[in-house]
């Protein structure tokens, strides 16, 4: 049962690094100084994710949830700093792309750190339901 979550989470990191891709690569959409704190912090959980469901991993929430648990911050952040006036005067976001810029911006509200976002809790959330279940097994023994 938790390996198919653990490929689940696998599958959504591994869109969210290959979309990213895509938006860069073949969009042609320069990422700004937070798409790269994004970047960091999905890029190794395709790996991290990809190698713990190959090998079964009974502790690979400990590897992933730091990552994903940060994601979502940087990601709630950016958002915000794309959405609202609050956030746009707390960023001094100078050099290169502004991080307010938002390059899709679909139904008005689906921004990259949206889908970002929206990758970072679903993973998180998946990574959590494995943990509590590992620790209800142990206790259950």
């Amino acid at each position: 049962m938790n390996n198919k979550r653990v490929g689940i989470a696998w599958i959504i990191s591994l869109t969210a690094f290959l979309g990213s891709l895509y938006f860069s690569e073949i969009a042609g959409f320069v990422p700004c100084e937070f798409c790269w704190y994004q970047r960091i912090l999905m890029y190794p959980l395709a790996i991290l994710l990809g190698i713990g469901w190959y090998i079964e991993d009974r502790k690979l929430p400990y590897y992933v949830l730091p990552f994903s648990v940060i994601g979502v911050g940087v990601s709630t952040f950016h958002y915000l700093h794309q959405k609202t006036e609050w956030f746009t005067q707390a960023v001094a976001c100078t050099q290169g792309v502004p991080c307010s810029g938002a390059y899709i911006n679909w139904f008005g509200f689906i921004t990259i750190p949206f889908l970002a976002l929206i990758a970072f809790i679903s993973i998180t959330v998946i990574m959590i339901t494995i943990l509590k279940k590992e620790l209800n097994d142990e206790e259950s023994l």
